[in-house]
């Protein structure tokens, strides 16, 4: 005799299945970082049937009377995985959550509105079907493990190009390039604005377009951060070494005569500001506020603190108050902020009070609202990461891309060397980051938090202090400018010079 158990074990060895060709979704107990892997093999077609399914494979289930559309707007409350273990009951159930029509609803879940709608833009301009197959991006995505560069300024072209600089601005908004002031050769600091329209539409070849506008006045080492169709500017150095505290308003205007142009205006923020500085970090927050951390402050002090901006509707006026948290980063120069959700912001590397240079990542959370605004620190091990010893850097670049990850270019390392590496950090390999700082004891969760890309086509020339900006989908990442290894010439004692030139970083995707 057959045992009930023996029973429930063959007929779940012998359950239907047709999953040739299809890819399988692994989730850990421990995180919410999705992995895919395909998966090949030849199901069994066994004719034997359970209680929950018909010989065709249909549901007896009341949920398959369920109309598609309130299916969709349930399997859209669900994580990936569940999803797919969902498609794995019946037919019916395969058919809906393995159509494109689910798929872009999740992409539009995780990746926003604007990336979905400028991928899609991006496919109609280039005479693709801008019915794109979603469920095949989503994967390849987060298998991402290599990025294409491609020159786009071009010095034998008569077109007006912004001139070679570093610790400049570089922003995406109002589907603009937005750069502003720098340092540049002889240490002379910059103070002019250039604008290149991109749109929607992929291009590899830009317009640049000078704003004279006389404002603010020539820097480096500030910090712009775009919140909704403004950027948000602060702080910086002069050449002369003054450093600012001043606080900007900037937007693209549209005008029907004279096209794009760019605008300019000091911020009314009262009679509290953070101390002078430059070559700190600042970002958008809660896509409504500004943070800033760090940077070297009078008598080139680096500093600790942390200082957040709200600004009034309209952004008439704003108030800077002090963020005061215990842990919190110690103090840095170099370093980058860069928002990667409503209300998360992480904060990477950068060079210390003792002039070494940092690999520590901190988190900061302000899901909590006002009144409970936090640092936690990332803690993982360089050995435990491939490549990891190379990781430390100051005057990189952290650009928020595809899939709510973090781009890692460039910078350089405590012996001043450039670097020309990109890494992917994803934060949402971290378990119930929003719960608890991570201890040591959870180190171990956070082996694949930091993933090392190859790299295709164009190589840039190794760099520190450029910029980098994504454009609305994310896929795209600009490069501009920053220092980089150049001919010792007597002029040149430092064998140092300033790039000027425009490269596109491209997430390889096949679609």
């Amino acid at each position: 005799m057959v045992s009930g158990e023996e029973k429930g074990r063959e007929k779940k060895e012998h359950c239907p299945r047709n999953q040739s060709q299809k890819f399988r979704l692994q989730r850990s107990s421990s995180s919410s970082r999705f992995k895919y892997e395909k998966k090949y093999q030849t199901a069994s077609m066994a004719e034997s049937k359970s209680r929950s399914s018909n010989v065709d494979g249909s549901c007896w289930s009341p949920i398959t009377t369920i109309s598609r559309d309130h299916l969709f707007s349930i399997l859209l409350l669900l994580p990936i995985d569940s999803i797919l273990s969902f498609a794995t009951t019946c037919k019916k159930f395969r058919c809906i959550t393995y159509s494109d029509a689910l798929w872009e609803s999740i992409c539009r879940r995780d990746w926003g509105q604007a990336s979905v709608e400028a991928m899609k833009s991006a496919a109609a301009a280039s005479r693709h079907s801008p019915h794109l197959p979603w469920m095949q991006l989503y994967r390849q995505v987060y298998q991402l493990d290599s990025v294409s560069s491609h020159r786009l300024s071009d010095p034998d072209a008569d077109e007006v190009f912004p001139g070679p600089r570093a610790s400049h601005s570089l922003n995406f908004v109002s589907g603009c390039l937005v750069m502003f002031g720098g340092g540049s050769e002889g240490g002379r600091h910059l103070d002019d604005t250039w604008v290149a329209h991109i749109g929607n539409e992929f291009t590899r070849r830009l317009k640049w377009q000078k704003i004279n506008s006389g404002v603010p006045s020539g820097r480096f080492g500030h910090s712009c951060a775009v919140i909704g169709d403004s950027i948000v500017l602060f702080g910086g150095i002069n050449d002369n070494g003054i450093r600012q505290n001043d606080t900007w308003i900037g937007q693209v205007l549209f005008h029907e005569t004279f096209g794009i142009t760019f605008s300019w205006r000091l911020l009314d923020v009262g009679s509290i500001a953070p101390p002078p500085r430059g070559a700190h970090a600042g970002c958008c927050i809660d896509n409504k506020r500004m943070i800033i951390h760090g940077g070297i402050g009078l008598l080139g002090v680096r500093l600790g603190d942390t200082w957040v901006l709200d600004l009034s509707e309209n952004f008439l006026y704003g108030t800077w108050h002090e963020v005061v948290t215990h842990p919190s980063p110690p103090a840095r120069s170099g370093h980058t902020l860069t928002c990667i959700g409503g209300n998360q912001t992480i904060l990477f590397g950068g060079r210390g009070l003792g002039y070494e240079v940092l690999n520590d990542v901190w988190l900061f959370d302000s899901s909590e609202g006002e009144g409970c605004l936090r640092w936690l620190q990332l803690l993982f091990e360089l050995r435990n990461i491939p490549g990891g010893l190379s990781l430390p850097r100051v005057g990189h670049s952290a650009t928020l891309i595809l899939g709510g990850r973090l781009l890692i270019y460039g910078g350089e390392d405590s012996d001043r060397h450039r670097k020309d590496d990109f890494w992917v950090l994803d934060i949402s390999t971290v378990p119930h980051v929003k719960l608890q700082p991570v201890t040591l004891k959870r180190m171990g969760s956070l082996a694949h938090l930091w993933k090392r890309l190859k790299s295709r086509g164009c190589r840039p020339n190794c760099r520190s202090f450029h910029r980098a900006c994504a454009d609305q989908s994310g896929r795209y990442v600009y490069v501009f400018g920053g220092m980089v290894d150049g001919l010792i010439h007597p002029a040149e004692l430092s064998g140092l010079r300033f790039d000027g030139e425009l490269f596109l970083v491209e997430l390889v995707l096949q679609c």
